[in-house]
C-alpha cells in the first residue's frame, strides 16, 4: 500500500486528505472511494489515459484509492497527480516524505493548474500543516508567493515520477512580493501608487472629499447623499486607490477570496471593491446555499469596500441583515448541512438620493415627490442600520465653475500618515475598527470635549454606537492632522459628520 498527501477545500478551509491506494487480486479495475465527487471520479479516465501515453502497462489486479477520512465531502481535479503517482509508484521503493501533491492531469500526462490549488495551500500554511509541495510549473508564480513553503514542480506525469524516484530531491524558495512597502515593527505594509481613478476628475465636493480621506484612512463607513449625477459615485470608487497599505497577509487573503470565487490571481496590493445590484438577492450578498454555504459579496469584501449603490432601493432583508456584518465584522451563515462563519471587516460605502425623483435638495430641479413618497423612500433605512455609518455627507450641486482641488496621490500620502501613527501607536485594528477597549486607550478626551460630546449626546440623542463612531472618526482626524490628542476642531469635525 501506498500513502501520500493531498488536501481538500471545505467551504473555504483546506482540510488534509490522505489518498491511500493498494492492487489487490480481483478483476482488473480502478475505483475511488471515500465520498468523492464527480470531477474526482472522472480522474480515472484521466489517469488511465495520462499512465498510457508513459507506455504504463497495468497490472491484471484491481486498483482501489481510498481518500481518508472518508466522511469528508472531496472536491477538485487537483487529486490526479497524486493518483497518478500513487499507481505509477506502487511497486517502487519510494518515499513521498509528507510532501503534499496537487495538480489535474491532461490526458497527454500534462500537470495543470486549478482553481483550488492557490486557496488550499494558503489554508494549509496558515494552519501550519504543510511545508513541502510537488505542484504544477504554472502553480508556481502563485504559490510562491506563500512564505515557509517549499515548492517543487513539474511540468508532466514524467517529471513527477522521475522527482519521487531522485534521491535529491529539488526544492524552490519562496518569492518576495516586489512593490513599494512602509516597515513598521519589523512588518512591511505594501502599496501601489497607481491611481487608476483620481479625485482630480471630481470638481468641487470639499465636504465629501475631506469625509473620503477621514474614511480612507480609518476604514469608516461613509453614506453619500446628494442629487442625481453630483459625484457619489465617483468618489466611491476612487476612494479604493487611497485606502491604507496592505501587509502580506492581507494581499494572499485577497488572492485567495479571488481564487475561490474563479477571478484571475493578482497580488497587487489594491484591496477589493465589490459593488452588488440593488436587485441582487440575499444569499448572492451574504452567503448561502442548499448543500453548502457559498460566499456572498460581504465576505468577498473582507479588507476592502462594499460599495451599495442607490442604497434605500435594496431588499429590506438585505438592508436589516447587514447590521451583523457591520458591527461585529463577521457573518454566520447557517445551514442543515453546513455551518461557517464568514470575516466581514470592509469599508461599507453606500450612495443615495434625497428623494425617490431626486430632486429633493436641488435649486435648478422641481422636485415631483408627495411627502409620503418622501417619507416612506427614507423610511426604508432604519435608525439602527443608520447607526452604524459613520460618515455621513450630503453633496452639493455640480456648476460649470467647480473646479478639482486635490489629487489621489495627495490623498494618499496623507492616508499614509495617518496609518503609520495608528501602527506606531501599537494598534491591531484601524481606527474605523477598533473595539470598545481600545477607544479608550486611543480615544481619550479632556474634560472641554467630554463636555462637548455630553452636549451632542443629549442635544441628538445620540447612542453609545453613535458616541463611539464620533470618537473614532476624532481620533482619525487627529491622525490625519498630526495630533497625537483629539482636540475640539477634530471632535466637532466628528460630530458634523453624524446622521441626525
Amino acid at each position: 500500500m501506498k500513502k501520500l498527501y493531498c488536501a481538500t477545500l471545505e467551504i473555504y478551509e483546506a482540510k488534509i486528505v490522505e489518498v491511500e491506494s493498494t492492487f489487490s487480486r480481483a478483476l482488473p479495475g480502478f475505483s475511488i472511494v471515500g465520498l468523492a465527487n464527480t470531477s474526482i471520479q472522472e480522474s480515472r479516465d484521466r489517469v488511465k489515459s495520462a499512465l498510457s501515453s508513459l507506455q504504463y502497462k497495468f497490472p491484471p489486479q484491481k486498483i482501489t484509492i481510498n481518500l481518508s477520512p472518508s466522511d469528508l465531502k472531496k472536491e477538485g481535479s487537483h487529486f490526479d497527480l497524486g493518483f497518478a503517482l500513487s499507481v505509477a509508484l506502487q511497486n517502487e521503493d519510494v518515499n513521498f516524505d509528507n510532501i503534499f501533491i496537487f495538480g489535474e492531469l491532461g490526458l497527454n500526462g500534462k500537470v495543470k493548474d486549478t482553481n483550488y490549488i492557490f486557496p488550499i495551500i494558503l489554508s494549509l500554511a496558515k494552519q501550519k500543516k504543510i511545508k513541502k509541495v510537488l505542484i504544477p510549473a504554472e502553480s508556481f508564480d502563485n504559490i510562491s508567493k506563500i512564505p515557509g513553503i517549499e515548492i517543487a514542480t513539474c511540468d508532466n506525469l514524467e517529471e513527477a515520477i522521475e522527482f519521487f524516484k531522485s534521491k535529491d530531491k529539488k526544492f524552490k524558495s519562496p518569492k518576495n512580493i516586489e512593490f513599494d512597502f512602509l516597515e513598521i515593527d519589523n512588518v512591511k505594509y505594501y502599496y501601489q501608487g497607481n491611481f487608476s481613478l483620481d479625485f482630480l476628475d471630481v470638481k468641487a465636493q470639499e465636504i465629501a472629499k475631506r469625509a473620503s480621506l477621514i474614511a480612507a484612512s480609518g476604514m469608516h463607513n461613509i453614506l453619500f447623499e446628494g442629487s442625481p449625477g453630483c459625484g457619489k459615485s465617483m468618489c466611491a470608487k476612487r476612494i479604493r486607490y487611497i485606502l491604507p497599505p496592505m501587509n502580506l497577509e492581507e494581499i494572499l487573503e485577497n488572492a485567495r477570496l479571488g481564487s475561490i470565487n474563479h477571478e484571475d490571481i493578482t497580488f497587487k496590493p489594491i484591496r477589493n471593491f465589490r459593488s452588488p445590484h440593488h436587485t441582487s438577492s440575499k444569499p448572492s450578498i451574504f452567503g448561502g446555499g442548499s448543500s453548502k454555504a457559498m460566499m456572498g459579496e460581504v465576505a468577498l469584501a473582507n479588507n476592502g469596500i462594499l460599495f451599495f449603490d442607490e442604497f434605500p432601493h435594496f431588499q429590506k432583508g438585505v438592508l436589516e441583515s447587514l447590521r451583523e456584518p457591520l458591527e461585529d465584522h463577521k457573518v454566520l451563515i447557517s445551514r442543515v448541512n453546513s455551518k461557517v462563519e464568514y470575516h466581514t471587516k470592509f469599508l461599507f460605502i453606500a450612495a443615495q438620493n434625497p428623494c425617490p425623483c431626486g430632486n429633493l435638495l436641488s435649486t435648478i430641479n422641481e422636485c415631483r415627490c408627495n411627502e409620503l413618497e418622501i417619507q416612506r423612500y427614507k423610511n426604508r433605512l432604519s435608525g439602527p442600520l443608520l447607526d452604524r455609518i459613520d460618515l455621513y455627507v450630503q453633496m452639493d450641486e455640480i456648476s460649470r465653475k467647480d473646479k478639482p482641488s486635490i489629487s489621489s496621490y495627495q490623498m494618499f500620502e496623507l492616508v499614509k500618515k495617518a496609518f503609520i501613527k495608528q501602527k506606531k501607536r501599537g494598534q491591531s485594528e484601524l481606527n474605523g475598527k477598533m473595539s470598545e477597549k481600545d477607544i479608550e486607550r486611543f480615544c481619550k478626551l479632556d474634560s472641554t470635549n467630554e463636555n462637548i460630546l455630553h452636549l451632542a449626546v443629549s442635544k441628538f440623542g445620540l447612542t453609545q454606537r453613535g458616541i463611539n463612531k464620533i470618537l473614532r472618526v476624532a481620533r482619525t482626524i487627529a491622525d490625519i492632522e498630526d495630533s497625537e490628542n483629539i482636540q475640539k476642531t477634530h471632535l466637532l469635525e466628528a460630530i458634523s459628520y453624524r446622521k441626525r
